[in-house]
């Protein structure tokens, strides 16, 4: 359920919710992703509900908070932390997933991180979305990124935004938003993304990640006994050993799906990817749309035909696979290619072996039956 007001009032439910609780909401899916959609989230309201994953209305310049009680909001004073990317990169999870493999920074943990340079400014609404959805995934409190152009032009015209003058009007307020010149940032890190391989994660939380071309850890040579252990017991979970590449990591299932990597561009891309190509045999994949919105959108496009003739069982929206919802569970000991967010364990069933990637890297993986590089297999 997602609550939202203006900054500075109580909150409500959302308009929508009435719509959901109705049916007659023009999209399904999880009420984040519904709530960006149709401009019920907006630069300057707060919006509340019981997911970490709702940070990725940050994008939008809101103030996001998760509650445990929905009558409970309480906000602390927060570090803010600069990100700042120049431009080329290979996908939007692939930058945010770097943040755990810088030593210095150790993810974002007790920030709040604001992401800026040539890099975020070049992501589409969507791509913002998804570094700032993953953004909790590192330990920060929220991501956002500062309001431009492609951010009103993606409010204009939903069906809760401003319309006509009061949407001009809206928007001059809604330029005031961008942090001053002169802001202090207690950490600053600079990232030329084009550095930034596709990401795999080896292990049991996010942090846990290498590049395509890299090897599991070998915990033999690790010297902080603490992290010696913590890495010795993902990789007895995972099913792994030490020094395997990654490339060599074969895989069961693949779920393109979650409010992290179900957009409208993801579905594109991974189209353009399979078309032509057969999944393997060994694999069983499912791509979930991330709304009812999206979905409809990329059956307009013929997209899901191409999923289908591809070998890709195409599923109603929904968070499905990425929290074991329902029937879409793991067995134990299977090993999944996941677009979702998180990966501990037991995350998509009882002894369930996620591994984190992007929809491209998932998408090839499903084609080649193990972890490959999209940019050149």
């Amino acid at each position: 359920m997602l609550w939202c007001g203006p900054s500075g009032t109580s909150f409500k439910k959302s308009a929508s919710f009435h719509q959901w609780y109705n049916g007659e909401h023009p999209g399904t899916g999880p009420e984040f992703k519904d709530g960006e959609e149709v401009g019920e989230v907006v630069p300057e309201h707060i919006t509340g509900g019981r997911n970490g994953v709702l940070s990725s209305s940050n994008v939008l310049k809101t103030e996001t908070h998760g509650f445990h009680r929905s009558e409970d909001s309480q906000v602390e004073p927060l570090s803010v932390f600069l990100f700042q990317a120049t431009a080329d990169f290979f996908n939007e999870a692939g930058v945010v997933l770097s943040l755990w493999v810088e030593p210095e920074h150790c993810g974002g943990t007790g920030f709040v991180i604001e992401y800026a340079g040539e890099a975020i400014r070049s992501m589409s609404m969507e791509g913002r979305m998804t570094l700032c959805n993953m953004t909790i995934e590192a330990g920060a409190r929220a991501g956002m990124v500062a309001p431009d152009e492609k951010t009103f032009e993606h409010l204009r015209n939903r069906p809760y935004t401003p319309q006509g003058d009061s949407f001009t009007e809206a928007v001059s307020s809604w330029k005031k938003l961008r942090t001053d010149a002169d802001a202090k940032f207690d950490v600053t890190v600079n990232l030329n993304a084009k550095n930034v391989l596709p990401q795999v994660t080896w292990g049991t939380n996010p942090g846990m990640v290498t590049d395509i071309n890299g090897k599991v850890p070998d915990p033999s040579i690790i010297e902080n006994l603490t992290e010696r252990s913590s890495v010795e017991q993902a990789l007895k979970y995972m099913g792994l050993k030490a020094n395997l590449p990654i490339q060599e990591i074969s895989i069961d299932r693949v779920f393109i799906g979650s409010c992290t990597n179900s957009r409208i561009e993801d579905l594109r891309s991974v189209a353009d990817f399979v078309e032509g190509r057969k999944v393997n045999d060994a694999v069983s994949a499912m791509i979930v749309p991330g709304s009812g919105i999206i979905k409809r959108q990329a059956e307009e496009e013929g997209l899901d035909k191409i999923f289908i003739e591809a070998g890709f069982d195409w599923r109603q929206p929904g968070c499905s696979m990425c929290l074991a919802m329902n029937d879409d569970v793991l067995k134990p000991g299977e090993r999944c290619a996941s677009t979702s967010n998180r990966n501990f364990e037991g995350r998509q069933g009882k002894g369930s072996r996620t591994h984190l990637v992007s929809p491209l890297m998932a998408a090839a993986a499903a084609i080649a039956g193990h972890f490959v590089d999209p940019r050149t297999y």
